[in-house]
């Protein structure tokens, strides 16, 4: 059965007008936001399509007046001459061939404002169909209404167009439309006779409804937005290239505006073969400006060297130990740059037939490969480096007892990396100094204000990261706001806070160490690193020593080695002779009638009540002092317990064999990434928070445990010895959890 189509009287006249209003709303931006001209010539299109629609006229008739129409305008537009001519019409088919080439060849740049023109009639040709149809066939408009809606407010929040004016004409419009529509609904559905007295009835309650509502949405006060502007969020996505694509992670050059969230990237950069794990250094930059970290430009040229040949860096002071390593980089990602450990000495690189240099940067330590004169990515590479061992008791008279001198610290080198802005929040150095107030040494406050990021206050996350404000710092609002980020939040704030005490410090930008994948025949380890090991850590300048990494990120740990000076030859002998000494001799035990006798009760229940508690009243406070102890004792173990209790999980499921442990150790695998700062959060399922350890921790087994548990828990299809097979994946993750 087809629906009846309404007569042509007023209320059908109406909803063709509104809705001719609702394909206007759609042009209005046009001539603000673009240079679109001749709008007026749109709109009669518009207007006429609606009113043959309107009086019925049949398809082909109409079709005809519109290309007519469409033609005069292309030719009242564009082309001289008069209309009947056949010269423009010759030119505009070429025209039509020849953009018809660059569409298939998808060459939208190279389309000409005549063949555009001619797309747009097309487009609000289809535009006038899809109106007629909704009204008359199916009397539904409420996906255009809500379409146009969407519209006019995405224009309004991100381009200068106001739409004001244009949200209160769409709401009448929107309005007026669906309820004459829903009038007919009723009337077709409970087959009631339409007549003057019945549209009275539905159209003067929808009037007054309508005037209210906007008469209200007027007068009404109105409270500030609830949510911040949303450009800024948005725009944080963006790369350092300036384009409009969704920010990944990886190494970028744009360190200006630090914050908000990206997404993760498994994209291979490069793999590296190496005797232990280490960090790979790009560049450092040193001036903080509030929101990031910039360059200050043109303070000193370039330094070249050729590969064998020492690097013109000096990250150690002279008598440091160090021990010799070197390192193999094969480049999976074009990049100029090289990748080195701290400490890096020479660049060796294949030549062949061309010439290779290199290019240091001084400022940014950054070093970058020159082919034949020009910057480019450049084959397998090895890196010798000096792997420093700090000396403890060096690291701890700097910076203490009047050390370094004066005069250092007066020098252009702390005046550089000690800098911070003048409009720097004065709660940032009152917490540092807070933080550090009992510490005497650098190298303890250093610490301190490392371990601080350690604290249950501060979580790792790598989606859910606030951009800062116009007015807004980006340490402040990290330390005292959202305590919530990644890598370049806990890194920026140490340097900022640090350099608020007077200690030397700078920001470092490159890669963790990446994943493990293979052991070479000469015991070499095989790593691949992913732009998920992006990452930024902190270098501390120690006088008489050099440069010390840091690593205050939540989940991050760097491989620093520390030596301890030996004791002389006398406090040795002593400990030793202490330590050697025989104990006394126990007393004769007594004998069995001796014990007997002794074991005699000679006193009622009533004294040893009271010698009971005269004992208590006599050992009160060794008692007290001895409950403290254990309360306390209990207390650090409950507060570390993310440091023993993977331990205990692996004691106690690691040698299980039974399947029905699975269900189990994974329930206690949650609770431990919980512990360590990774929150599930609530409607979040497992697959997804899967997905969020594996990048957190640039692995692959949170998804493989996941589905073997999924698979023994949903489908109860599971081969026997499942939990000998989700064992590995279990303890690799158990203990990268260990806080």
């Amino acid at each position: 059965m087809t629906m009846d189509k309404p007569k042509k009287d007023i209320t059908v006249f109406l909803l063709y007008l509104f809705s001719f209003l609702l394909l206007w709303e759609w042009l209005r931006p046009l001539k603000e936001l673009t240079d679109t001209g001749h709008l007026s010539v749109f709109l009669a299109f518009i207007f006429i399509s609606l009113m043959m629609s309107y009086f019925g006229m049949p398809v082909i008739p109409s079709a005809l007046i519109k290309m007519i129409f469409i033609l005069y305008s292309v030719h009242f537009m564009y082309y001289e001459g008069t209309f009947f001519s056949t010269g423009w019409f010759g030119e505009l088919i070429k025209e039509v061939q020849a953009n018809a080439g660059f569409v298939l060849g998808t060459e939208w740049d190279a389309l000409t404002n005549v063949f555009r023109t001619l797309l747009f009639f097309i487009l609000l040709w289809l535009m006038s169909y899809l109106i007629q149809y909704w009204l008359i066939n199916r009397k539904q408009i409420f996906v255009f209404f809500f379409m146009t809606m969407i519209y006019i407010t995405v224009l309004d929040t991100f381009t200068p167009y106001e739409a004001d004016a244009a949200i209160v004409r769409t709401v009448i419009s929107g309005f007026a439309v669906m309820g004459m529509l829903a009038c007919y609904r009723i009337v077709d559905k409970e087959l009631v006779k339409k007549n003057l007295d019945s549209v009275k009835k539905w159209m003067v309650p929808l009037v007054v409804m309508i005037a209210l509502s906007v008469g209200i949405g007027f007068t009404a006060p109105k409270a500030d937005p609830i949510w911040p502007d949303p450009v800024p969020f948005i725009t944080s996505y963006n790369e350092d290239s300036g384009s409009s694509t969704v920010k990944k992670v990886g190494y970028g050059t744009d360190d200006s505006a630090l914050g908000g969230p990206f997404i993760g990237d498994d994209r291979v950069v490069f793999e590296a073969e190496a005797d232990g794990r280490h960090y790979w250094r790009i560049e450092t930059k040193d001036i903080y400006t509030g929101k990031g970290w910039v360059v200050e430009p043109g303070t000193e040229m370039p330094i070249s060297f050729y590969p064998q040949q020492d690097i013109p860096l000096q990250p150690f002071e002279a008598g440091v130990k160090t021990e010799q390593r070197t390192s193999k980089v094969i480049p999976k990602i074009g990049y100029p740059h090289i990748v080195y450990p701290l400490g890096a000495k020479q660049v060796d690189a294949p030549v062949g037939n061309r010439v290779i240099e290199f290019s240091l940067d001084p400022v940014t330590e950054k070093i970058l490969s020159v082919t034949d004169g020009t910057a480019g990515s450049i084959g397998p590479y090895s890196v010798t480096f000096d792997n420093p061992i700090y000396m403890m008791e060096k690291l701890k008279a700097a910076g203490s007892n009047g050390f370094p001198p004066a005069d250092y610290a007066s020098s252009a080198f702390m005046s550089k990396y000690t800098q911070v802005p003048d409009e720097l929040p004065a709660r940032v150095k009152e917490l540092a100094i807070d933080i550090t107030k009992n510490q005497e040494s650098w190298l303890d406050k250093a610490k301190a204000v490392e371990k601080y990021f350690r604290s249950n206050e501060f979580v790792y996350d790598q989606s859910r990261v606030a951009v800062p404000e116009e007015n807004q710092d980006y340490v402040d609002q990290f330390l005292f706001e959202t305590q919530r980020g990644y890598c370049d939040n806990f890194s920026t704030s140490m340097v900022v806070m640090m350099r608020t005490l007077g200690i030397p410090s700078r920001w470092i930008k490159g890669y963790t160490e990446g994943e493990y994948k293979d052991t070479l025949e000469d015991g070499r380890r095989v790593y691949e690193v992913t732009n998920n090991n992006a990452h930024s850590w902190v270098e501390v300048y120690f006088p008489g020593v050099g440069w010390l990494p840091f690593e205050p990120t939540q989940g991050f740990s760097n491989s620093v080695q520390f030596e301890y000076e030996k004791k002389d030859s006398q406090t040795q002998t002593d400990q030793d002779t202490e330590e050697n000494k025989t104990p006394e001799a126990p007393k004769k035990p007594e004998t069995p009638e001796e014990q007997a006798k002794s074991n005699q009760p000679n006193n009622s229940f009533s004294d040893g009540l009271k010698k009971a508690g005269t004992i208590l009243k006599t050992n009160m406070k060794k008692i007290m002092l001895t409950l403290l102890v254990f309360a306390f004792l209990a207390a650090i173990l409950y507060k570390l317990r993310g440091k023993w209790m993977p331990s205990f999980y692996i004691l106690l499921y690691k040698y299980k064999k039974d399947d029905k442990y699975l269900e189990k150790a994974y329930m206690a695998l949650l609770k431990q990434l919980e512990r360590y700062g990774l929150k599930r959060e609530k409607g979040e399922t497992l697959r997804e928070y899967a997905i969020y350890v594996d990048q957190f921790f640039s692995s692959k087994e949170m998804r493989r445990l996941t589905t073997i548990y999924e698979e023994y828990l949903y489908r109860g299809s599971a081969n026997e010895g499942v939990w000998e097979e989700a064992k590995k994946h279990w303890e690799f993750l158990i203990k990268k959890a260990s806080a």
